[in-house]
């Protein structure tokens, strides 16, 4: 019996030892995510590969070759990617690491719905043309990149500023994320795609390139017509009015409250990056 009853508390230590160690790699993922460090992941991934090859087919030269890569590695990574590095322990010992609630995260997205469709909707009348990519699941890191950093809260104002003509951020497209404006005058993929309509512009053209590569939705306003459009998985829809475009906003947006951690986390972004 005694034998037993250790055995079972071996088990359970073993499984609570794996189960923490999992969720503070679960946890590392989410903060990196979309950020560069998610590249040095993947290369990272690479080598280990290569070294495990190396091994097995007795590769004497690639495995030196990795093992210096692994001795020198850990230094460089921490001296590469000390701010990243230092934002993570900060959000530690803030505890903003640890999601909040389901409720909250609901009022912050429909207060972001709230901000696009009354600026969309401003702009349209106006004719003053915008380009607005709102990252889901999928990363767009490398793409804000391309344009000004503005990590500002969202705000029907801020957005519609910065689309007003003869600003220096108007032309390209604002990138949001977790109700933040992440960048302006970003660049975007155009699409390649001969069955784009003739009438479509350069803005257009952006939105459905962003939408090829991304699970991102993309909203366009013409500066000829006013007329509202998104773009999501390759395809364009058109002539949008108010009320669709909540609709679409609230079908995109506010499913990530009801899916796993993974989405809410990746949505909200990190706020101090």
């Amino acid at each position: 019996m005694f034998g037993e009853g250790l055995d079972f508390l071996n088990i359970l230590r073993i499984a609570v030892d794996i189960a923490i160690v999992w969720y503070v790699v679960y946890k590392l993922m989410m903060v990196i995510r979309g950020t560069k460090a998610i590249q040095l992941l993947k290369g990272i991934v690479v080598i280990v590969i290569v070294w495990a090859l190396s091994i097995i087919f007795n590769l004497q030269t690639i495995q030196w070759i990795t093992n210096q890569a692994f001795f020198w590695g850990f230094l460089s990574i921490i001296i590469l990617f000390q701010p990243e590095i230092r934002r993570a322990l900060e959000q530690l010992g803030r505890g903003s690491i640890f999601t909040r609630s389901a409720k909250s995260e609901e009022e912050e997205m429909e207060q972001t719905i709230d901000a696009i469709i009354q600026s969309c909707t401003y702009m349209a009348k106006r004719r003053i043309g915008a380009l607005i990519t709102i990252e889901l699941e999928t990363g767009t890191g490398e793409y804000a990149e391309t344009g000004i950093p503005i990590g500002g809260n969202l705000t029907n104002q801020l957005l519609t500023n910065i689309f007003t003509p003869n600003t220096p951020l108007h032309d390209g497209a604002v990138i949001i994320k977790g109700g933040q404006i992440i960048a302006a005058a970003c660049y975007l993929p155009l699409s390649e795609s001969t069955a784009i309509s003739k009438d479509l512009g350069t803005r257009h053209r952006a939105a459905i390139g962003i939408s090829e590569v991304t699970d991102a939705l993309t909203i366009v306003v013409s500066e000829e017509t006013g007329a509202m459009s998104y773009t999501k998985n390759g395809e364009i829809y058109r002539d949008l009015d108010e009320e669709k475009l909540s609709e679409i906003l609230k079908e995109n947006i506010m499913q990530l409250v009801k899916t796993p951690e993974t989405n809410l986390m990746n949505w909200r972004g990190k706020r101090n990056g």
